[in-house]
């Protein structure tokens, strides 16, 4: 396996080496195809004039209901029994899938029938239900070919990474799926590890990033590192430095847009109030954080707090303008850099100031 260069995102330390990713399967979508020939027929039944109200009248025409349209409830019922067959009969292809081996995932082992009909579905109640995301601006980000959108990160864990996808995934008219860089504490963890891979996650490494832009996909970062998500809960808000502006030397290498991503009500669902540095260095964490309910309340304090988000896609900011050779330019970096992450804090401060409470 080669070594990768590690995009600078943030200091805190090096990340591991990418993968040598071959061209990306097809994707499949879906539990399994509609079987042929269980669509009920339902009958049209025939319009007669009304019946002019009030005395009986010989010439007053009668209605008469024929059988196929007495039976039009049972045709629905049959209907919704057809429905309900198709997706029983679509489920129980999945898990043969599942079982034997029949399904695909790409070189960097995303499983995009796995995301789509199991893991999108339990984070779309939390998006919805709990945090209740309202997202703004989705039509900036391009309907094909690859893009980068580069979002701040905060609140102790990395949940707005998985908003921002479930954003992208429901609510993009083209149907898109974002496939986001993490740090390489995500990929050392068990579970977590697989779980991250399936959802289409891979290291935020050059390489790795070079690889998936240039097969036209959506790729997203955030910049900021452990120092956002990890910062305490009096710099909410306030954006980290961006590192070296590795992610702008991606972009311009492939030529791809760059997205920015503002996500407010992330910081408020575990306010950070103090860091318990020796227990991290213990377990080997870039911090430990301390809650007004962690550790003090078990794993009922590792329940966030249900505020209320906002996640806003920018304008892009076209690099295909630019030069080969511009990916070496460090003053064009800075600036581009620059660019991004005061377009992303002007965003967060204009929408703090629309928002009403962080929890309505």
């Amino acid at each position: 396996m080669a070594d990768a260069k590690v995009i600078p995102f943030d200091d805190d330390r090096s990340r591991g080496s990418g993968q040598n990713a071959a061209q990306r399967p097809a994707r499949r979508r879906g539990a399994g195809s509609r079987r042929k020939g269980t669509a009920e027929s339902v009958p049209v039944r025939e319009v007669q004039p009304l019946p002019v109200r009030g005395a009986a009248r010989d010439d007053v025409p009668v209605t008469h209901e024929s059988p196929e349209s007495s039976g039009a409830p049972e045709a629905r019922a049959q209907d919704a029994d057809g429905g309900l067959e198709r997706r029983i009969a679509g489920g129980l292809a999945f898990l043969r899938r599942r079982l034997t081996g029949d399904y695909e995932v790409d070189d960097f082992g995303y499983d995009a029938e796995l995301t789509d009909q199991v893991l999108m579905s339990l984070l779309r109640p939390v998006y919805e239900n709990y945090f209740r995301v309202e997202v703004k601006g989705v039509e900036n980000i391009p309907s094909e070919g690859g893009a980068l959108i580069v979002a701040n990160h905060s609140g102790t864990l990395p949940l707005d990474g998985l908003m921002m996808q479930v954003a992208v995934h429901d609510h993009h008219p083209a149907d898109r799926h974002l496939r986001l860089l993490a740090a390489d504490l995500v990929f050392v963890l068990p579970v977590v590890n697989e779980l991250a891979r399936k959802l289409g996650h891979t290291l935020a490494c050059a390489e790795d990033a070079e690889r998936l832009l240039g097969q036209g996909e959506l790729v997203g970062v955030m910049p900021e590192g452990f120092k956002g998500v990890g910062k305490p809960f009096s710099e909410r808000y306030k954006l980290q430095r961006f590192g070296r502006g590795g992610f702008v030397s991606t972009a311009l290498r492939q030529g791809v847009p760059i997205v920015p991503c503002s996500i407010v009500g992330a910081e408020e669902i575990y306010p950070m109030i103090g860091n318990a540095k020796t227990v991290a260095r213990l377990l080997g964490f870039p911090y430990f954080p301390l809650t007004p309910t962690f550790p003090w309340l078990g794993p009922l304090g590792a329940v966030p707090l249900p505020t209320k988000w906002t996640i806003q896609f920018g304008e892009p900011i076209p690099t295909d303008g630019y030069p080969p050779e511009a990916a070496e330019d460090p003053m064009l970096m800075f600036n581009l850099t620059d660019q991004v992450r005061e377009q992303i804090q002007h965003t967060l401060y204009k929408l703090l100031v629309q928002r009403r409470s962080v929890f309505f």
